[in-house]
């Protein structure tokens, strides 16, 4: 049955056919317009000098183009230094996110103790409790261990993500559960079963955690703020706010390109999971 807005009889008369994939048309150019104008703008601005990007910012390059502009925020400006920072903290969050998420799932779903609906409640309960509570126990915590001003402050807090956990465990409880059978029936234990079967069937959830983790912490602004108030330890996202007063337009512009590299070429590599969405369709199955 065809449930669409137009029928097979109206997709056959050739005036309402060209109507509407000229709409189509028109809705792909304004969404590609709306999603990659700001970055190809940005892109363009990088290399650009200042006067003509106050001039008029859409020209394309009216005096030319000006590299020196990411060489002087690369350098000059130590973006290096927090953009090493950067990866360093996304690359910690990431890990510790992946270790809580698999293991925790992995016990919920797979071994399945007696608890694992008690454990799984709570779990689920501490999404609605909003993050900005959380805010004042956490910074004591971090006192309190002394990890003020070290990327641990960073990386053990972000593993406490209760989604990640949830689209892993829902996954993971899709997973066929006669290849664990048979496995345990030849002497696989707990561990060979999460490290030789579980991993290596999860790689596409996995790769929308890692990516969802890497994002997270490269976009995060305030925790890094307050647990790592040294700026040799800070990360782009709060460096780059307060280098704004200090630097020209267009290498502000250049080095907020640079600290875009990343996240968009974390979206170019898994965008076939987010596309296709095999990864979550086993997490929201059932």
């Amino acid at each position: 049955m065809n449930r669409g807005l137009l029928s097979s009889y109206d997709w056959r008369r050739p005036g309402v056919r060209r109507t509407t994939r000229t709409l189509h048309v028109l809705l792909l150019v304004l969404l590609l317009l709306v999603g990659l104008g700001p970055v190809l703008w940005l892109a363009k601005s990088a290399i650009t000098p200042t006067q003509d990007t106050l001039r008029d910012p859409l020209a394309l390059w009216p005096h030319g183009v000006d590299f020196g502009t990411i060489a002087t925020a690369w350098t000059r400006v130590q973006i290096d230094r927090y953009f090493l920072n950067t990866v360093l903290l996304a690359a910690g969050s990431w890990l510790v996110q992946i270790i809580v998420a698999t293991t925790a799932g992995f016990v919920l779903s797979v071994l399945r103790p007696r608890y694992r609906h008690v454990v799984s409640a709570v779990v689920l309960a501490t999404m609605f409790v909003p993050s900005i509570v959380l805010l004042v126990p956490m910074y004591l915590t971090m006192v309190h261990l002394s990890l003020i001003n070290t990327f641990w402050a960073v990386w053990l807090p972000s593993g406490a993500s209760a989604f990640n956990v949830l689209i892993v465990q829902r996954f993971f409880a899709n997973l066929p559960r006669e290849v664990f059978e048979a496995a345990r029936v030849d002497g696989a234990g707990a561990g060979r079963l999460f490290w030789s079967l579980v991993l290596p069937m999860s790689r596409p959830i996995i790769g929308v955690v890692s990516v969802f983790a890497v994002i997270a912490s490269w976009k995060d602004f305030l925790w890094p703020m307050l647990v790592l108030p040294d700026p040799s330890a800070q990360p782009l996202s709060v460096r780059l706010p307060a280098l704004q007063p200090f630097v020209g337009l267009d290498v502000f512009l250049a080095a907020l390109a640079i600290s875009t590299v990343i996240p968009v070429a974390l979206f170019l590599m898994f965008q076939r999971l987010f596309l296709r969405n095999d990864a979550l369709s086993g997490a929201v199955k059932g």
